[in-house]
């Protein structure tokens, strides 16, 4: 969808309803901005998946590294990307899904995985039919 419409808000309120609910959460920031999870991580702002990338290689970045613990127990990914113009944002969203499948992040059961994508298709990173 098209920036500035509350996306994240959306997406970052659908979390905290459910982790209040009870359920297991995983929020994963997909946009270069790397801000989605900020207001659940009291404004901090953790190393993103890309920046990671730029210092090591893949198969040394562990989840303590990538994943952070947020309001009410949410985990939360922020995946990062290129400034505006200097790059693919898909290709750090590929990487880090990759990344999460060889930590098999997704076997920690969790109930929701919401992703926040960014605002427009990029490198083809996000499409619909």
């Amino acid at each position: 969808g098209k920036g500035g419409i509350g996306k994240s808000t959306i997406v970052s309120n659908l979390s905290v309803v459910s982790a209040g609910a009870g359920k297991k959460v995983l929020q994963i920031g997909c946009d270069p901005k790397h801000d989605s999870t900020r207001s659940l991580l009291a404004g901090a702002r953790p190393a993103t998946a890309v920046e990671l990338f730029q210092k090591k290689r893949p198969e040394a970045i562990g989840a303590n590294e990538l994943v952070f613990k947020g309001a009410l127990g949410i985990d939360c990914i922020e995946v990062g990307g290129p400034d505006p113009g200097a790059g693919c944002a898909g290709l750090g969203i590929i990487k880090t899904l990759e990344l999460m499948k060889t930590l098999k992040l997704l076997d920690r059961d969790y109930d929701y995985v919401f992703f926040d994508v960014l605002g427009d298709v990029v490198c083809g990173g996000f499409a619909m039919p």
